[in-house]
């Protein structure tokens, strides 16, 4: 069935398609690869030696469960940052809120923003500080199932874990040359550069902190509609 419309909506979000970055030589390693939408559980990896790969919420998280289990490294390109869960008995989204920062229209300004703090009540800064998991800078090379780290040692491991987030499943728009090489809208605020009656909602930093999430996606839905009816 065909249908025929003057304007269209991606509102898809930004989750659909697992990210998994081009590290050097995990194409060629003989172990287990997953990322972690396949993760479930701790115990089906008793006794290995996994490495996680990430350094945000996800990463640490599924890090410091693991490490009851097995014998983990954290593999991150920067230091782990932490911030506190609750401010003033308040979850920090509740914060986001109350100070206008989820309604800072700068979306449009941030294109590689650094890396989040993970969110903690101090379980996480404890484990890692305690190296359980250890964080080790992300590994340089792969031969097989040896890891070559940063300082030149190598070890064999069982599980790489890549905690690497997520990017916008568009793939349905690639006809229309709507995307660019990675696959990403090319947009501005949720309205398309390339085609006129082409908007998007749900993408991170879409025009906001909050774009990618329920507090802010009606805003942008409002201002994306707008736009698009104008022409």
């Amino acid at each position: 069935m065909t249908v025929e419309t003057p304007l269209v909506v991606a509102a898809t979000g930004a989750f659909g398609r697992p990210y998994r970055p081009d590290l050097p030589g995990l194409g060629s390693f003989t172990g287990t690869v997953l990322h972690a939408a396949d993760y479930r559980e701790p115990t089906a990896y008793d006794g290995a030696r996994v490495v996680v790969v990430g350094g945000a919420n996800s990463a640490v998280q599924i890090a410091v469960e693991l490490a009851d289990h097995a014998r983990v490294s954290l593999a991150t390109r920067r230091p782990v940052t932490f911030a506190p869960r609750l401010i003033a008995g308040r979850d920090v989204h509740f914060w986001s809120v109350v100070s206008g920062f989820d309604h800072l229209p700068i979306g449009h300004l941030v294109r590689n923003p650094p890396g989040m703090p993970v969110n903690d009540d101090g379980r996480y800064r404890r484990a890692v500080d305690a190296g359980e998991p250890d964080r080790r800078p992300v590994f340089t090379g792969i031969d097989g199932d040896r890891v070559t780290w940063q300082d030149g040692t190598s070890e064999p491991v069982d599980v790489i874990i890549l905690a690497t987030g997520y990017r916008p499943e568009l793939s349905y728009l690639d006809s229309l040359g709507a995307l660019d090489g990675h696959g990403l809208p090319r947009q501005k605020r949720g309205v398309s550069t390339t085609h006129l009656g082409l908007g998007y909602v749900g993408l991170e930093w879409q025009r906001s902190f909050a774009s990618a999430t329920l507090r802010g996606v009606g805003r942008d839905a409002r201002y994306v509609t707008r736009r698009l009816l104008r022409g």
